[in-house]
């Protein structure tokens, strides 16, 4: 019998400890929200020499979260930035900035076609599905970001690549609501590498 009673009483000890948590997280505006899934990584990068010029091929994995997606079917456009620095460090100073260029891209979604819209750099083409429109923003390929004569033989030099969401292109309103809403605070880390030509 005193097994029964010492269990229900550790039972019970446990249930009102877990309510007192709860209450006191949603009291203090701590309570865990709700998962957003969506978020941009990079997977890889480089430059690629050609010619005159430098080119960067890159993969990202940018995945849209459920009110993105809602937006996106709304007819709202979804803008992103590539952004690109290539710098060479400085002992004595600040690293020399040796470029920094950026790439806008877009998908939007037109319900008269039924069919989502991808552009860039490399002109515009229409997908049938979210997902093919989502791989072409993943993957960017051969974008000239510099010339060869601006980089000095056997130097090294720190390059970098990140990928967000645009929020100043969207609409006025939802510029203001972005603001304060993780659904909308879209981007990946900078994605670092060297370079040694």
């Amino acid at each position: 019998m005193r097994r029964m009673t010492g269990f229900s009483t550790l039972f019970w000890k446990n249930r009102v400890s877990a309510l007192i948590t709860a209450l006191a997280f949603a009291l203090t505006g701590l309570a865990p929200s709700p998962v957003h899934a969506g978020g941009i990584t990079v997977k890889n990068a480089e430059l690629v020499a050609s010619d005159d010029w430098y080119y960067l091929n890159a993969d990202f994995d940018a995945g849209l979260n459920p009110a993105l997606e809602d937006a996106l079917s709304k007819g709202i456009s979804l803008n992103f930035l590539v952004e690109f620095e290539l710098t060479r460090h400085r002992w004595y100073w600040f690293d020399e900035s040796v470029a920094t260029v950026r790439q806008n891209l877009r998908i939007s979604y037109h319900a008269l076609t039924r069919q989502y819209h991808f552009s860039g750099d490399g002109g515009n083409k229409a997908f049938n599905t979210l997902t093919e429109a989502k791989e072409e923003l993943n993957h960017i390929a051969d974008w000239k970001v510099l010339a060869r004569s601006q980089l000095k033989k056997g130097t090294t030099y720190n390059a970098a690549v990140r990928m967000k969401l645009d929020v100043k292109q969207l609409p006025k309103p939802l510029q203001i609501e972005a603001l304060g809403s993780k659904d909308w605070d879209l981007a990946s880390e900078w994605y670092r590498f060297t370079v040694t030509p």
